[in-house]
């Protein structure tokens, strides 16, 4: 009955809706909270709370994560309205996630859209987590034509994403254990670097040279694999450690290059040999770990010199971030494709 409820309620709003739309989107999949304001398409806003409480824990704690959500999403909704220059009025559907992620976030999220839409009579659209990093080239121009490949790098998922149009999505190839994210991460543990070690390993490796070897697992077709990498390392500064115990803090921006030239490579090698064997031209990356310097660099540097047409998101899109949810949502709210108030999170939602 709520589907139903919601699609006469569309077809109600019809009228006011030739011209333009509004959708509030809301992001809570980790411990980023975030809200966006989307108007026919275009991003009018996009706000996000970082959660620094995690920073010297050594990573996400879920239940510190979904308290800040509870604290900060009223507030963080409040501006994104407030800086898109509308009222609570002229919102005409809501968005959020409804997975992957930590399921005490994604509550906090899912049951935030559930009041506002209750409260507004409004519809909700729910958009997976990772299909939004994907769809996040479309927040700007140049937009991506179809068929597209891409990249996608965070915390938790590494895929290689076949996308034939809006709602059409194939993974051909992904991590079989940690993520590239995670083995930035864990790599910056044992350097004894700050949560999320990501970006900070990135501006160290532009001071140092990659001049230590590391081995990337073969795997077969275009999937990854991680765990051996950080399983090196660790047995690499062990045994350097022995020799000398000031070696991490005498060689630290050395280090820290060659394990970002080592992911790197890993990366492109095979994404690049999954566009040359598929042989499409559209190519982008995605995700947290997109924002890498030196992903980006080396990826339009390949890009341009084997005939292929690049995509990269801004900064702000790359991240997790509720414009990407919004993005998203807004070719679902082009085919009604709504959800009641029975929706629930999923923590492990599949790619479809």
């Amino acid at each position: 009955m709520g589907g139903i409820h919601f699609v006469k309620l569309f077809l109600c709003k019809v009228f006011k809706l030739e011209k333009h739309n509004h959708i509030l989107a809301i992001e809570s999949s980790c411990d980023d909270t975030s809200a966006a304001i989307i108007k026919d398409g275009a991003v009018l806003s996009n706000l996000t709370f970082n959660q620094s409480i995690h920073k010297h824990l050594g990573g996400v704690v879920p239940e510190l994560a979904s308290r800040a959500h509870m604290e900060k999403i009223y507030t963080i909704v409040d501006l994104a309205i407030k800086e898109a220059g509308i009222s609570k009025d002229d919102i005409d559907a809501i968005a959020f996630t409804r997975g992957p992620g930590l399921l005490g976030s994604l509550i906090v999220g899912v049951n935030f859209a559930k009041g506002f839409s209750l409260a507004k009579n409004i519809p909700m659209i729910e958009v997976n987590h990772m299909k939004a990093h994907v769809l996040a080239h479309w927040s700007e121009d140049p937009k991506p034509d179809f068929p597209f490949l891409c990249l996608t790098v965070s915390g938790g998922h590494t895929q290689i994403v076949l996308v034939s149009d809006y709602d059409q999505f194939k993974i051909i190839g992904e991590t079989k254990d940690d993520a590239a994210g995670e083995a930035f991460d864990k790599s910056g543990k044992l350097l004894g670097l700050d949560y999320p070690a990501g970006p900070v390993i990135d501006k160290l490796a532009q001071e140092g040279e990659a001049i230590y070897q590391f081995p990337k697992s073969k795997m077969q077709n275009f999937d990854y694999s991680f765990s051996g990498l950080k399983t090196s390392i660790m047995y690499f500064l062990r045994r350097e450690l022995k020799n000398d115990d000031q070696f991490i803090a005498d060689n630290l921006a050395n280090i820290c290059a060659s394990i970002q030239q080592t992911i790197v490579d890993y990366l492109l090698d095979i994404f690049f040999r999954a566009a040359n064997q598929l042989g499409v031209k559209n190519l982008g990356i995605a995700g947290g770990v997109s924002a890498n310097s030196e992903l980006r660099m080396k990826f339009q540097k390949m890009c341009k010199e084997n005939g292929y047409i690049p995509h990269i998101p801004a900064f702000q899109y790359c991240t997790d971030n509720a414009a990407m949810i919004g993005i998203t949502a807004y070719y679902q709210f082009l085919k009604n494709d709504f959800v009641d108030h029975s929706v629930y999170p999923m923590a492990r939602m599949p790619l479809k």
